[in-house]
């Protein structure tokens, strides 16, 4: 039986625009079947997905996989440039990764910052814009941070390293942002009205896995950790267009797909459903899947089958938060 396991971000995000909650997904869910809820987060989502070696995704070795195909060998973590406001108690991280930097602004901030992280026995890279990175040996002491993702809007304190083990890694933020603070290049920033890169964020420690497995036959993905350990898995990935438009063709019974829609959720409009789940509901229709099982960051679990949309007698209704 043919399936697509489709990646969804939360639920309250799913349903904030009025055309998502009354959509494709207000169908899927009253006539479809609730399944068991699982723990939240998307790491837990791709665990179902994927077999892979270690305790925990190592997101920074993935994605340098991806970006460079150079993370063999090494241990890896996540540098990311970010931007935060400190407040009358305590410092609050508003956005990390996307701040428009320049190739010329990467290079210069990583010049100031080199002598910080080689001193500590780091190799700092910022090459891109979005994602900087460290490279350290195998079976270094690598912090382990929240993504971006669970410390943006949050107390910095709850987030950063704890206790002896974290006191480095406490003292090399605070360095870092020191730097940073009196760059030129936020100078130049703040008079043309961008905002500064007045901090790193640290996350996503470890190496690659030494094996990955997955039941699945292609992923269609703009993820970087789930592409990396797709292609570990010797899996076909699909990188959608630019707008998230992505066509399905016929596969086999057996075809399993991954279908990562939570870059959608985080784009303007109805980017979700006009993009994401509109064309799947096409390929049920055209009897390119039998059925869709709906995996939400938040852990919640339905499964869709392609003769559900026969049960008249459940009627759609708006989702709520």
């Amino acid at each position: 039986m043919s399936r697509a396991c489709v990646l969804l971000p939360e639920w309250k995000r799913c349903v904030a625009s009025v055309t998502v909650a009354s959509g494709t997904l207000s169908h899927w869910l009253a006539r479809g079947d609730r399944l068991e809820s699982r723990p939240a987060g998307i790491e837990h989502a791709i665990r179902e997905l994927f077999e892979f070696s270690g305790s925990h995704l190592p997101a920074a070795a993935l994605s340098r996989q991806v970006d460079f195909g150079d993370a063999a060998g090494s241990a890896w973590l996540r540098a990311d440039p970010a931007h935060v406001r400190a407040d009358m108690t305590t410092a609050r991280m508003l956005a990390c990764g996307q701040l428009g930097l320049t190739a010329s602004e990467c290079a210069e901030i990583a010049k100031a910052l080199q002598p910080l992280f080689g001193d500590a026995g780091f190799e700092f890279d910022a090459r891109l814009p979005d994602r900087w990175y460290l490279r350290a040996q195998p079976g270094g002491d690598l912090p382990r941070c929240a993504s971006p993702d669970e410390a943006i809007g949050d107390d910095l304190k709850l987030h950063l390293p704890a206790g002896a083990s974290g006191k480095r890694w406490r003292q090399l933020f605070n360095e870092s942002q020191i730097i940073l603070h009196n760059h030129p290049v936020n100078e130049r920033r703040a008079a043309r009205g961008a905002v500064s890169v007045n901090s790193l964020w640290f996350w996503g420690a470890g190496v690659l896995p030494d094996w990955v497995r997955s039941p699945l036959t292609r992923v269609v993905s703009h993820g970087l950790e789930i592409r990396g350990l797709a292609a570990l898995a010797g899996i076909p990935v699909v990188v959608p267009a630019s707008d998230g438009v992505y066509e399905t063709q016929a596969q086999d019974a057996a075809a399993a797909w991954l279908v990562d829609l939570v870059d959608l959720g985080e784009l303007r409009g109805d980017a979700l459903e006009q993009s994401g789940l509109q064309p799947l509901d096409r390929a049920l229709r055209r009897g390119v899947f039998d059925m869709v099982e709906l995996l939400f960051a938040t852990g919640e679990r339905f499964r869709y089958r392609s003769t559900h949309r026969y049960r008249f007698w459940r009627r759609p209704r708006e989702l709520r938060r």
